[in-house]
């Protein structure tokens, strides 16, 4: 399995979509909601942990506008242990879904190189 964390709006939905679709077990962790620091960890030990990151302004400007650069912050807080130890860690400011996608499965491949099935 593979959890997915990272502030609101740092594409956290369509990576577990995308990924899922390859066949991945992929999950959304609400972490950056949770004052549990260790939430990711609740569906069972993952095969691996994605940390999206993105800033302040792009998270607005993906129709975020309430949140606040305090909030954002908080957010990153609370995602602190889950950051630290990501299996992969990408800034998703300037990358398309695509691009994300890829570079995930770059780093996952020899992580879940039995699990990942390329579609037909």
């Amino acid at each position: 399995m593979v959890v997915v964390v990272g502030v609101c709006g740092s594409g956290k939905t369509e990576l577990v979509r995308r990924l899922r679709l390859r066949g991945i077990d992929a999950r959304v962790v609400a972490q950056e909601h949770s004052e549990v620091r260790t939430l990711w960890r609740h569906l069972g030990t993952p095969d691996a942990v994605v940390y999206l990151s993105a800033s302040t302004r792009t998270v607005q400007r993906r129709g975020r506008s309430t949140l606040s650069v305090a909030i954002l912050s908080e957010q990153r807080r609370r995602l602190a242990d889950a950051r630290r130890t990501a299996t992969v860690r990408i800034r998703t400011d300037e990358a398309t879904p695509e691009v994300v996608e890829a570079r995930v499965i770059a780093c996952l491949d020899g992580v879940l190189a039995t699990r990942i099935h390329q579609p037909k």
